[in-house]
This record gives structure tokens, C-alpha cells and sequence, in this order.
């Protein structure tokens, strides 16, 4: 018997969330973020909400901050509590035992068996992923699941892939990760949520990076593309994901946490959400630069073209300190 989460979802009609539009720059972030972006709306939630915590991204040396929500801001934004699932037995059987309670899992699977990963890594390469399941049928061998850009279906040999099964077993050095989510019974009011995430936007506010974590991947930046040049062009990929796509999705998204404040009665964040903008759109032009870069070995014009990121962090983080003088959430 097949169990649901969302027993009115169905893949075939399904219609992404709006901060996964092709329109926008990055329309996919990273496989965890993406799972929830569409799973909160899927609740009645929205995951504008849930954003602040992007100001606190920082460049670790070799990668920007591989950003995720974190769980104590989804249990103080929606009342949401999100635990870790301990796996003794077979995955699929603890995620039915969950789906029977109404509680979601968030499971860690190899890509090379999802089917919405088509052209990428469907059946051509492996991958660790999350994918959050809303419909579980063992003994069908199908599940509906949550992953990328919205709601798929996988079947059969997929389903024995995902899970190890029949013909896929194969003995796992470990068990994949897997969480479950305990929904509130209520959610919180709008203006509830809009309040708690002006808070939280404060309170990460407090704790983003002493220095302009840009200004500090420019001074790196043309070094590391000229090492990337010597080594298979694959590895650009990587290196591009890991570098100006963090820091791009990142700050896109932060700029929609911005502008979902002020459709919520939040003024004068109009100008820092265009700030958080142009750093996204920033990325996009370099990374298009990036990669004529490494092809050429020319590396002298990056720098500059990253410039107008680098402004508009500093411009952006002023803008913000402002704002929560001037709404009493900071002293001057």
C-alpha cells in the first residue's frame, strides 16, 4: 500500500515553487535547500521565511559556505523539528513506519537513480544527494519524492537502486544519513513568522563574517583558476559550484528573504535586496568569464570583474546594520 505525506501532490501536475524559477539566476542551489524550498510551501509555509541565515556565509579558504537552513531556525520560524532518523533496519522500512505517523524523511541517496537528474547524473554518474519522500510504495516498487526543481516519480530498478535492493544490493560502507521532520499541531500566523524572522535576520546579522568574505576570495581567486587550468576540465565544474555558485545562490536567496520582508510590512530593505542582487548577478557574468578564463589560461580580467560583488557585500552589510538600528533590534 502506498503511503503519503501530501496526499494532494502528484508529480505529473505538479508546479514548482516561484524561488525555483528558470527566470531567476540560479534557479537550483544545493540538493538540501532545494528539498525544502519546495517542501515549506508544500506545508503552507513560506521559504522566504527562512533565508536570513545567508548573511552569515563566509569564503573558508577554498569554497564558499556550502549554505543550509539551520534546524533551530526551522523550529523557531514554523515550529518544525527536525531529527536525526537512526537506521538499524532497511531505509525504505523506517521511512514507511515515519510516512504512516506523518512525519517526512529527508534521506541521503546516490543521484545516478533519480530520474530528474536526466542529462546530469541519471544512470551516467554517482552521486550523494537528499531527497525528501512524500510517497513510499514497497511493495509497488515506486516512490514520489522531493529533490532539485519540485516533485518526481521514480520506479522499479530506480526504487531498487535508491534503496540497495535485489539485483542493486551491494554491502554500504555506511548507512545513508536520514532525518525525519515532526510537523507542529498548528502552524504559525504570518505575522508570527514575519516577526520571528526579523529576529532571526538580526541575530544572524550579529554573526556574519568579521571581514568581507569576497574581498578575501578575490585576493585568492586568480590562483586557484590557474591550478584549475592545468587539471581536466570536469574539475571546473567543481570548482565553479563550490566558489561563485554558493556565494551566487546564496546571496539570491538572501535578496528574496529581503523582498518577502517588505511585501510583510518590513520597509526600507528595498535597497539591500538589490544589493544581495547584484552580488548574485555578479557571480553569474564571472563564472561565464570563468570558464573562457580557464580555456584561455587568462586570468588577469576576474579580479575586476568581481569587483562590483565585492562593493556590494560591504554596501549590503551597511545597509543592514542601519535598518536594525533604526527598527531597535541593534544599538547605534
Amino acid at each position: 500500500m502506498a503511503e503519503r505525506i501530501f496526499p494532494g501532490l502528484d508529480p505529473a501536475g505538479y508546479k514548482r515553487h516561484p524561488l525555483h524559477s528558470a527566470e531567476r539566476d540560479w534557479p537550483e542551489t544545493n540538493c538540501y535547500l532545494d528539498v525544502w524550498i519546495e517542501v515549506l510551501p508544500s506545508l503552507g509555509l513560506p521559504p522566504e521565511a527562512c533565508l536570513a541565515y545567508s548573511v552569515t556565509q563566509d569564503f573558508e579558504g577554498d569554497q564558499f559556505t556550502f549554505f543550509k537552513v539551520p534546524l533551530e531556525d526551522l523550529e523557531a520560524l514554523y515550529g518544525l523539528r527536525v531529527t536525526e532518523l537512526a537506521i538499524y533496519d532497511r531505509v525504505e522500512n523506517h521511512v514507511a513506519a515515519q510516512i504512516e505517523r506523518g512525519r517526512l524523511s529527508l534521506v541521503e541517496v546516490d543521484s545516478f537513480y533519480l530520474p530528474d537528474t536526466q542529462g546530469v547524473g541519471y544512470h551516467n554518474a554517482h552521486g550523494k544527494t537528499t531527497v525528501a519522500v512524500n510517497r513510499l510504495d514497497i511493495e509497488g516498487r515506486s516512490m514520489d519524492y522531493f529533490h532539485g526543481l519540485g516533485l518526481h516519480h521514480l520506479e522499479g530498478e530506480d526504487f531498487d537502486g535508491v534503496f540497495q535492493r535485489g539485483d542493486k544490493a551491494q554491502p554500504l560502507p555506511f548507512l545513508p544519513y536520514t532525518e525525519f521532520v515532526k510537523f507542529p499541531d498548528k502552524a504559525p500566523a504570518q505575522d508570527v513568522i514575519v516577526e520571528r524572522a526579523l529576529a532571526l535576520l538580526a541575530s544572524h546579522l550579529s554573526k556574519r563574517p568579521a571581514r568581507n568574505p569576497i574581498a578575501a576570495f578575490s585576493v585568492v581567486f586568480p590562483k586557484q583558476v590557474a591550478e584549475i587550468s592545468e587539471r581536466p576540465f570536469e574539475f571546473f565544474h567543481l570548482y565553479a559550484f563550490n566558489t561563485l555558485r554558493q556565494l551566487g545562490a546564496n546571496f539570491e536567496l538572501f535578496s528574496a528573504h529581503l523582498d518577502w520582508l517588505g511585501r510583510n510590512g518590513v520597509t526600507g530593505l528595498e535597497d539591500a535586496a538589490g544589493k544581495a542582487r547584484l552580488i548574485s548577478s555578479t557571480c553569474k557574468t564571472v563564472q561565464f568569464q570563468l570558464a573562457r578564463a580557464v580555456m584561455r589560461k587568462s586570468f588577469d580580467k576576474l579580479v575586476p570583474a568581481l569587483a562590483p560583488a565585492v562593493s556590494a557585500w560591504d554596501d549590503l552589510m551597511a545597509d543592514l546594520d542601519a535598518h536594525m538600528v533604526a527598527q531597535g533590534l541593534r544599538a547605534a
